[in-house]
């Protein structure tokens, strides 16, 4: 049996290497930014009624879209970045 791929080509290749990093199922900074901002809320504001609730949806909402696409957020900060319209000659 032969491959179809020629002999050396093929590397073999963690799957920690392409994996984004998660924090409790939330990619990192996306989780960082989450926490401050529901403790900025909660403690410095006196706010817990608001901040608590409000940073367990904002990180269901999180966890639910990691579950449909890893890098969601890494796709947000290109589509942020680029520009609106190419324009053409």
């Amino acid at each position: 049996m032969r491959s179809e791929h020629p002999e050396g080509w093929v590397v073999p290749l963690h799957v920690s290497l392409v994996t984004p990093v998660l924090l409790m199922g939330v990619p990192r900074p996306v989780g960082i930014l989450i926490l401050m901002v529901s403790l900025i809320i909660t403690m410095s504001l006196g706010l817990w009624y608001l901040g608590i609730p409000l940073g367990l949806g904002c990180w269901a909402l999180a966890t639910w879209l990691t579950r449909l696409d890893p890098q969601w957020f890494e796709i947000g900060q290109v589509h942020l970045r680029l520009p609106k319209v190419f324009h053409t000659r």
